[in-house]
């Protein structure tokens, strides 16, 4: 059996199927296991054992089409949905698998704020679309693999950050889902361990400026480590003060304590920290917290982002109790 599995992108949204490739090649050992991703995302996957075959999306995407058609595929299995891939199980004419993105229930839930999303995490409904394959959930969480060359030394890190630190994922794919710099400046400031921030490149400014609150407490790794060498932080780290980005999802994968800020978006969404059948209200995970404020009117304004508040207020981010964030991480430090 040849199965090709389509997940484009992001980070987060890349490392939420890995259920699903574990799930495939332990109940189909035998199968031959191709991921379709972007050529950006691919060092997300490329350490994972359960694929055999990457391809990598191409500017044209007939380009890609015609490098699929050399494999004959019994299965597409596409966890990403929308029209680039149904080009793709089209060309390709082989069955194909998905998933209910309950768009319209998004939809409600932005516009009109009627919460009818099901208690589950996106994992749970990527398995619901695969019963064709009787495939099974083992409740195991998410993977996620780093090459032995990308792992970080000890030296680089602060030495009084080797005892133990907290990991701060500062950055975001938009300004709405980023806790404001001050609110993590008020953070160190409670906080009574070593902090390592984390982001790219285009977070380095906003991580100098968190810097400024206590030197010696806090050091900057923004833009200093690749993804993989920053996933390995995230490993390290103790605990894991996260806002709703890809780092948030690596970090449950390595089962760290994830304590999560939620911004415009909700977890309601199906994409909080996922451990492996826990859900928001009947079957919690002990390692999550979910740290946001949920009596805001104009919440969720929006199921992605916006590059600032339509509000002006930002009250989303800048209402989430600083202290109630450092009581969390001192109690899962323990």
């Amino acid at each position: 059996m040849k199965l090709l599995l389509i997940r484009f992108s992001s980070i987060g949204d890349i490392v939420l199927t890995t259920p699903v490739l574990r799930a495939l090649r332990r109940q189909y050992p035998g199968a031959e296991i191709h991921f379709l991703v972007k050529q950006q995302f691919k060092p997300v996957i490329a350490a994972n054992p359960y694929i055999d075959v990457i391809h990598t999306l191409e500017q044209d995407l007939n380009e890609t089409i015609a490098g699929l058609k050399q494999h004959t595929f019994d299965y597409v299995i596409d966890l990403h949905r929308n029209l680039r891939t149904m080009r793709v199980k089209k060309a390709l004419g082989a069955p194909s698998l998905t998933f209910n993105k309950l768009n319209f229930r998004k939809w409600l839930y932005v516009n009109f704020k009627w919460n009818v999303m099901p208690d589950k995490s996106i994992v749970d409904r990527y398995f619901e679309g695969m019963k064709p394959l009787k495939l099974k959930n083992d409740g195991e969480g998410m993977d996620y693999f780093i090459p032995e060359n990308l792992q970080t030394k000890q030296d680089d890190i602060p030495m009084g950050h080797w005892a133990g630190f907290v990991g701060c994922v500062i950055g975001g794919s938009y300004f709405t889902k980023q806790f404001p710099v001050a609110r993590w400046k008020e953070f160190v400031a409670l906080c009574p361990y070593p902090l390592i921030l984390l982001g790219g490149p285009e977070d380095r400014d906003a991580g100098n400026e968190i810097v400024a609150a206590d030197p010696a407490k806090v050091y900057n790794a923004c833009g200093k480590f690749n993804l993989n060498e920053s996933a390995d932080l995230v490993k390290r780290a103790k605990v894991v003060v996260s806002n709703d980005t890809g780092l948030m999802h690596i970090a449950a994968a390595f089962k760290k304590p994830v304590v999560s800020l939620w911004g415009n978006t909700t977890p309601e969404m199906g994409m909080f920290p996922y451990y492996g059948f826990n859900n928001l209200n009947q079957n919690v995970s002990q390692l999550s917290v979910i740290m946001e404020v949920k009596d805001l009117g104009c919440r969720p304004c929006s199921k992605i982002g916006y590059h600032k508040c339509p509000r002006k207020h930002f009250r989303c981010m800048n209402d989430i109790p600083v202290a109630a964030i450092a009581e969390q991480v001192q109690r899962l430090w323990q």
